[in-house]
């Protein structure tokens, strides 16, 4: 079963290097970001019948410039690729758009990549957000700056804090549950199942510990959901 398993994910991981490089192929024949948006959503919903998952929303999607997402598998972003109303840009680390051919599907629809080294890449990065709110999309941001590997969220880095506060968005934490046991990239294991996508209250930007009780909010949920399942 474990080397059925393995082969599964083998397949699925080669047909998904094919849908990157033919997204690539197609991403440089345009450079209307209405289109990049649209290719983007229909390789997301086609991985996901490719992978054979189901998503499960509960909760509103509020009207905001910014979503937090807890971060375990890359299912997470085609997961809300796939179904978001709204044209997101994704804020990643600058190592990602150096990857072969990531590297265009990552600044062609103009994500914002962050060099952490470089303090100057602050100022960068508060332009480039507000320009991308201005042009009506909504901020995506991984507050744990990496994948969790364990139970528990890591700790929100104050990036997030930063860009809502300087720009006065208005946010809404996303609890994804358990993306990994669908999709494990760390252990290459792909099952079948439901992935649930919690759209949760607004955060309260005059508290001045807002991005740390988000945090205890999303793991109190995210413990909530595990023993329910």
């Amino acid at each position: 079963m474990q080397i059925y398993k393995k082969i599964k994910y083998i397949l699925l991981y080669i047909q998904f290097v094919f849908g990157i490089l033919f997204l690539f192929f197609l991403f440089l024949f345009t450079n209307s970001q209405e289109k990049l948006w649209k290719l983007r959503q229909k390789f997301s919903k086609f991985q996901r019948h490719m992978f054979g998952y189901e998503i499960q929303i509960q909760g509103q999607i509020k009207d905001v410039n910014m979503i937090m997402i807890n971060h375990q598998s890359m299912l997470d972003i085609m997961a809300l690729e796939d179904f978001y109303p709204k044209n997101l840009t994704w804020i990643a680390k600058i190592e990602l758009s150096k990857l072969p051919f990531f590297g265009t599907i990552m600044k062609k629809p103009n994500f914002i990549c962050i060099d952490r080294s470089d303090p100057k890449s602050l100022i960068k990065l508060l332009k480039q957000a507000k320009q991308s709110i201005q042009e009506n999309r909504v901020l995506a941001i991984f507050p744990e700056g990496t994948r969790s590997k364990g139970e528990k969220l890591l700790k929100f880095q104050s990036g997030a804090k930063i860009i809502a506060q300087k720009l006065n968005l208005k946010v809404q934490p996303v609890l994804i549950v358990d993306s990994a046991k669908i999709l494990d990239t760390q252990n290459f294991t792909c099952n079948k199942g439901i992935l649930k996508i919690i759209f949760m209250d607004l955060v309260d930007l005059n508290d001045e510990k807002w991005l740390e009780n988000t945090r205890t909010k999303m793991q109190e949920l995210l413990d909530k959901e595990r023993l329910n399942a």
